[in-house]
């Protein structure tokens, strides 16, 4: 779901602010301009260039991106001097970072190159290897020259019309160069160009004696570019184009207006899991009244992602099969090691890491969500089955719940499988009990104690040491309520979850006041009135009885994800409200004490809350924004706060792909603290992980993070 644009807006405002780094230069003066030339082999000649240097670049030692930047045709490295002032701004309000941006002069072919490497061969306009010369001798010269990042992360190429053509081009051809591209007003035509184009005139996708080869200018587009895309390597695009482009009289080829061009470029980057793309119709022409003020707003979206640091990958080696994976939590125990489980090829699996593994399962599907370390060296595990798992439900083909106890060795003690029969019961989430039980919290479509109130009901239950299931409390309003985290102390019991719809007896955020009731689906608390769908937090007692409840959020995507217990005795829930990753700590009377949102004008959320020390706690969750280094699609989150709620680090890692989340943008990611003061993090990955392979649809990663340095 999309950010509301007011609540976008303030968070570019917080987000999109640059801070002078240690050992910075503060910008507070304009930049200069320059000319330059790099020798190239490509092209036996030099290659003269206009660069913008941000303003205190003489004075400073840090590296900057930097902008590449091609003119249009007929066109000189004098067109793109005119954005000096406007980047002087930018970097001034900190709207961007201080970039360096070098405007190459492309005189070749009577200044109609199209920015390829011609193949034409007749003496009047002899094909010369543009691409190759600007992409390979510029570049590397402009990295030996001036204080840049020879990293991808940190270029980013721009264009207008035959310029816009030329940017997409290397955008889309040099992954390995180029992280964004600003296409302005692209001269791109597919699956020709139209006849009255000067596309064909020039040699630049010409062959042996003809200036123009249709095979030459098929391979290449960018439709012949889009399936050869590397998902690894992700490319932003910003596309732009106005509203009163050059209207072609000839009814045969309207489609290659620059407007309908653009849109069909940019419908057809949507689509590319390796690119991600925005279009902007500006009103105006094929002049700078639009490439202007497009590039201010290209260099807002594409400019804060730029980064003289590569992002921070997730470590080798991934654990799953080549068939879909999932993970299913992480557990840290007093010798120092860690316990992951995941569900790999339709059964949990559970894996001592450096030692055993042990699979749980039958010939239906089982699922994990949540592993737990018990005092003696072993570990709980908690999911649902469609099968006969403990061996006592033949004929099960529904989802039942399960909670498995093994020992330090990975053998099984005992299975525990209960439901009701023919409808769904699963559980999303456990924690050990004191005594050396378990409490597990998720949902179920029947009556486990009391009628069914709606769709779904949230559940919360006590398993004995010995695998006995002690009691069980269902709740609920009439839409789809869901338990998702659980966390205990000495005298109580919290669980998390969210609701679709009105639940009887939450309070808004600050805790309420419960009775006594303990149950019968009746909602989360007894007592007058509702609350609109949203996440909540609930209290209970050691003995199932609900002592108070809280709201976050007021819409069905609202969802508290995972509860923690901090050392001085807070109660932490973190979850997504407002598409925004949200975290809040109650005491054990439900009086609410802070809360703290992170925001970016994406989707982010909270997965899990590690309590540290100093009553302090570090979130992990996913975030599609940028909060540190943007990897690609929804990177991990890791947020530390300190005991009263105010935030002290936030980073992100992750691959090219989705990570932290399922293929429904549902969070899979579970973390731990380690007795080290290391905090372990497990969840699901769709892309490959630094220095291994990936077996693929899907693996589970694990990496630790130090309290000194949560990246």
């Amino acid at each position: 779901m999309r950010k509301p644009r007011w609540l976008a807006v303030l968070a570019v405002l917080a987000s999109l602010t640059f801070l002078a780094a240690p050992g910075e230069t503060e910008v507070r003066t304009g930049g200069t301009l320059a000319t330059g030339s790099a020798p190239s082999q490509a092209l036996g000649e030099n290659i003269a260039f206009n660069v913008y240097l941000p303003g205190g670049y003489d004075r400073g030692t840090d590296r900057h991106p930097v902008l590449y930047l091609l003119h249009g045709r007929g066109d000189t490295m004098q067109a793109w001097t005119r954005v000096k002032t406007l980047l002087d701004d930018m970097i001034r309000t900190r709207r961007i970072p201080p970039v360096i941006a070098v405007m190459p002069d492309a005189p070749w072919s009577e200044r109609g190159g199209w920015y390829t490497d011609s193949r034409y061969t007749g003496a009047d306009l002899p094909g010369r290897p543009i691409e190759t010369a600007l992409t390979r001798d510029l570049v590397a010269y402009v990295d030996a020259t001036y204080r840049t990042a020879p990293i991808r992360e940190a270029r980013l190429v721009g264009g207008y019309s035959m310029g816009g053509a030329g940017a997409l081009r290397f955008a889309l051809a040099h992954q390995d160069l180029f992280s964004a591209a600003a296409v302005l007003s692209p001269a791109v035509y597919t699956p020709l160009p139209p006849s009255d184009s000067s596309a064909r005139d020039y040699g630049a996708f010409g062959k042996d004696g003809e200036k123009f080869s249709d095979e030459v200018y098929r391979e290449l587009n960018y439709p012949a570019l889009l399936p050869k895309l590397d998902p690894d390597l992700p490319v932003r695009l910003f596309v732009a184009v106005g509203d009163d482009e050059y209207a072609n009289p000839d009814p045969a080829d309207a489609h290659h207006d620059l407007d309908f061009e653009s849109a069909a470029l940019y419908n057809a980057a949507r689509r590319s899991p390796a690119l991600s793309a925005q279009l902007r119709v500006m009103d105006g022409g094929h002049d700078w009244t639009v490439w202007e003020p497009a590039f201010e707003q290209a260099m807002a979206e594409l400019g804060p992602g730029l980064s003289v640091r590569p992002p921070t990958g997730l470590p080798a080696p991934l654990y799953g099969t080549a068939g879909p994976d999932w993970a299913g939590g992480v557990a840290a125990h007093a010798d120092g090691s860690l316990t992951i489980g995941y569900a790999a090829g339709g059964n949990a699996v559970l894996t001592r890491v450096g030692g055993w593994t042990k699979q749980l399962g039958t010939a239906a599907d089982e699922r994990l969500y949540g592993v737990a370390a018990l005092p003696d060296g072993g570990v709980l595990a908690a999911g649902y089955t469609k099968g006969d798992l403990d061996g006592r439900h033949a004929g099960n083909t529904t989802d039942d719940a399960f909670v498995a106890s093994l020992d330090a060795g990975g053998a099984v003690r005992w299975i525990t499988q209960f439901g009701v029969p023919g409808v769904a019961d699963r559980l999303y989430g456990l924690t050990a009990a004191p005594d050396g039980g378990a409490y597990v919290v998720g949902y179920t479509k029947g009556a486990l104690d009391g009628a069914n109130a709606g769709d779904k009901d949230a559940i919360v239950a006590r398993l004995s040491p010995g695998g006995e299931v002690s009691w069980v409390r269902q709740y609920g309003g009439v839409g789809e309520d869901k338990a998702y985290g659980v966390a205990a102390d000495a005298s109580n019991v919290y669980v998390t979850g969210g609701a679709s719809a009105a639940l009887p007896g939450a309070g808004p955020g600050t805790g309420s006041a419960a009775g006594s009731g303990t149950g019968s689906g009746t909602g989360l608390a007894t007592g007058a009135g509702g609350t609109t769908a949203g996440g909540w937090l609930a209290a209970f007692t050691a003995d199932g009885t609900r002592k108070w409840t809280a709201t976050a959020g007021g819409t069905a995507s609202d969802r508290l994800n995972a509860v923690a217990v901090t050392t001085t005795g807070l109660v932490v829930a973190t979850g997504g409200v407002g598409g925004d990753a949200y975290t809040a700590a109650y005491t054990s009377q439900g009086k609410q004490r802070w809360q703290h949102t992170l925001a970016t004008p994406l989707a982010e959320a909270g997965a899990a809350v590690v309590p540290l020390a100093g009553g302090e706690v570090e979130v992990a969750g996913h975030t599609r924004g940028r909060v540190g280094v943007q990897a690609g699609g929804a990177d991990v989150l890791t947020l530390r706060l300190d005991g009263r709620g105010r935030q002290r680090a936030a980073a992100q890692l992750g691959t090219a792909r989705d990570d932290g989340v399922d293929a429904f943008a549902e969070p899979n990611l579970y973390a731990t603290a380690t007795p080290s003061g290391e905090v372990a993090i497990t969840g699901l990955t769709y892309g490959a992980p630094k220095g291994g392979d990936a077996p693929g649809n899907g693996d589970v990663f694990l990496v630790r993070t130090s309290p000194a340095d949560p990246r």
